[in-house]
């Protein structure tokens, strides 16, 4: 899985995005090597979604530059073929799988018609692969038929992570992926991920403001302050020995028990809330 010369999968340098009178990111650069997972946290308001947007080309950079596979995708995609293969290379999962989801679709479908976008496979090799998905992402025959008004959350997180492998990417990118699901069924879709990681060699940006999650989940780690980086490193140093006082806060606001909102252990409302919404 490693790209020609050993260099990263994913770069970003320089990275900045201006709505109006608005800068919701600032000079952001990163690294993600293959096989690697990378974490961007923040509270609301911080950028971290911005940047999944402007990887996978949702919103255009305003200046600075984004490498995938060794390809510069800064500028939007030429043509149908280059949409394909950047697809092919960076795929998202978002918060709510329910929204991206087609309502008219069962899972199964779902996965097929990515198949057939971006390989063009014959109809019983991409039955065979829709198969092997669905069972890496530990669903069944059943919900493999089903439409996604016929299972639950964490279901269709999984049919959503089982439509963006079939498209073979490098990097998935996860926003938020699991924040909207109940404890029990987040930790089994982070279980899930840590095997999918293992067994496929993919890559991951993890989009978060859960550091249980992003120490879970990734290697390294970034931490973003009104669209700035503020703070780097190993996620597990990082978390544990945070040299930078909006960390220290951010860690200090998770809930402990014997936790109290307002004595220290949350971050004043509007002090860093949402700017724009990303």
């Amino acid at each position: 899985m490693s790209e020609p010369g050993g260099g990263p999968v994913l770069e970003v340098a320089g990275l900045r995005k201006v709505f109006g009178d608005l800068t919701a990111v600032e000079d952001v650069s990163f690294a993600l090597p293959p096989g690697r997972s990378l974490a961007i946290v923040g509270e609301s308001g911080s950028g971290k979604t911005t940047i999944a947007r402007m990887i996978v080309g949702l919103e255009r950079a305003t200046a600075g530059t984004i490498t995938a596979c060794g390809r510069d995708r800064s500028r939007p995609a030429r043509s149908a073929a280059d949409r394909r293969r950047r697809g092919r290379e960076v795929q998202i999962v978002f918060q709510d799988p329910y929204t991206s989801l087609d309502p008219r679709q069962s899972a199964r479908d779902a996965i097929d018609e990515v198949l057939r976008l971006h390989h063009g496979w014959p109809a019983q090799r991409r039955r065979a692969r829709v198969a092997e998905l669905t069972d890496l992402v530990g669903l069944d025959e059943r919900q493999a038929r089903a439409l996604p008004r016929a299972l639950s959350g964490g279901q269709r997180q999984r049919v959503a992570i089982a439509r963006a492998l079939a498209a073979q990417p490098r990097v998935l990118i996860l926003d938020e992926s699991v924040a909207a699901l109940d404890v029990s069924i987040q930790a089994q879709v982070l279980n899930l991920l840590a095997d999918i990681r293992d067994s496929t060699g993919v890559s991951y940006v993890l989009i978060s403001h859960d550091l249980a999650v992003v120490r879970q989940l990734t290697d390294d780690v970034i931490v973003l302050r009104r669209g700035r980086v503020v703070e780097r490193g190993p996620t597990g140093e990082v978390l544990d020995q945070p040299r930078h006082e909006y960390t220290r806060r951010l860690r200090a606001s998770v809930p402990r028990p014997g936790w109290k909102p307002g004595r220290g252990g949350l971050l004043a409302a509007g002090e860093d809330g949402d700017q724009d919404g990303r």
